[in-house]
């Protein structure tokens, strides 16, 4: 019985999160694109798409506190429950003709700043539902990521195709219903998290000290960050190129995003079969490696069939990386400090990417996608090898939780 309980509280929040992720994905094209076609400028955008990461960068580590404090379920609420207004307040004001460029930034910010309290409370859950078993909170991970992907699949898709109809503005209403219906979700299926076992006394930045005083979870954050960088030039890359080389197609763009999120989807349902036979630390490092090898198409500018099969290929290899990183970091962690430390990874994750945004910008409107299109293969692949030797040397490790620091 308790089994079919933690397998509905675990889809309950893997719906939850596709709810959600859908209307973010589909903002994530309309709101760059509504700036791109109004201002002519990918300086602006890239502001936009920075805007949204900076808080996550700034507040994501003390939001650990706070996570720790009200629990996962309750931040979950309270962050679904508060971007909802948020959200709708965009369209609303684009509509009464208020809605400067510093006031958009503002309320992108506000969005932003519940992003890393949102996801380090799932992670924070979902120990409570699968145990404390490092194989299966990998394959929990790995399907929460798989619930991201397939959102992410429809999400730009249908932005995609109700921009032009409907326009960039009110495609953010649909992103405003969906944290709603997530809110829901979580509150009926998902139950309450119980109390820590251990009380925090470890400080603000307790997590932060822990990631990087470990032998393994140190290196691998350390790399992480760069893919940060990397992954945001991307993303400010990708519109741009559709934008440019497609006759300012919104579709096309939707297309370049749905297949990361399709590659993402496959993907998640591998990593649930291959990480019941293979240690995770080991597939992490493998699958890293192969992540970066379709990239390297996108400097020669291919077709949009081209582009969008490399990206698919490379995001398939992603939940075989993000599945077992965020179970070895979860079963390492003491609970006592497993909120700080999610967020306080989340947060390094994220740290870079403003910067990857606002040089991925400078970069494109100087000398358009082309160096943008280089530089990100090139990176990728350089700390892949990083990650991949410090994997393969732990994957022998035990990651069983180390004792909590005084």
């Amino acid at each position: 019985m308790q089994s079919s309980v933690n397998r509905t509280a675990v889809g309950a929040l893997v719906v939850a999160e596709v709810v959600s992720v859908l209307g973010s994905r589909m903002t994530y094209l309309a709101l760059p694109w509504f700036v791109l076609v109004t201002t002519g400028s990918p300086g602006r955008m890239s502001l936009v798409l920075a805007a949204q990461i900076l808080p996550m960068a700034l507040l994501g580590i003390p939001s650990g506190a706070l996570v720790e404090r009200l629990g996962g379920r309750t931040t979950m609420l309270l962050s679904d429950l508060a971007r909802a207004p948020v959200m709708a307040a965009i369209p609303v004001l684009y509509a009464l003709d208020v809605l400067t460029f510093p006031l958009l930034l503002g309320i992108v910010f506000v969005l932003g700043a519940f992003m890393p309290p949102y996801f380090a409370a799932q992670r924070v859950v979902l120990p409570e539902l699968v145990g404390e078993d490092e194989r299966l909170m990998s394959q929990g991970n790995s399907l929460i990521e798989g619930g991201t992907g397939l959102a992410g699949l429809a999400g730009p898709a249908l932005a995609g195709v109700l921009i032009p109809f409907l326009g960039a503005p009110n495609v953010l209403y649909v992103d405003a219903a969906t944290f709603l219906v997530s809110f829901l979700i979580v509150l009926v299926l998902v139950p309450k998290r119980r109390p820590l076992r251990v009380p925090g006394q470890h400080g603000v930045l307790g997590g932060l000290r822990f990631v990087f005083r470990d032998r393994l979870l140190g290196p691998i954050t350390a790399t992480v960050i760069g893919f940060g960088f990397l992954g945001a030039a991307l993303s400010a890359a990708l519109p741009v190129f559709a934008y440019d080389a497609f006759d300012g197609s919104a579709r096309v763009a939707g297309l370049f995003y749905a297949s990361l999120a399709a590659g993402a989807v496959v993907g998640s349902v591998a990593a649930v079969l291959v990480l019941r036979r293979f240690a995770p630390l080991r597939l992490a490092g493998l699958a890293i490696l192969a992540f970066a090898v379709p990239l390297w198409a996108l400097p020669f500018h291919p077709p949009a069939a081209a582009v969008i099969a490399a990206l698919f290929v490379a995001m398939a290899f992603t939940p075989l990386v993000n599945g077992p990183i965020f179970g070895v970091l979860t079963a390492r962690t003491p609970e006592s400090l497993r909120a700080k430390v999610m967020t306080a990874v989340i947060s390094l994750n994220t740290l870079a990417a403003p910067l990857g945004f606002l040089a991925a910008g400078h970069a494109i409107e100087r000398w358009g996608v082309t160096p943008v299109f280089a530089a990100v293969p090139a990176g990728i692949s350089a700390l892949a090898l990083v990650f991949a030797s410090i994997a393969l040397r732990h994957r022998a490790e035990d990651v069983v939780a180390a004792p909590a620091p005084a």
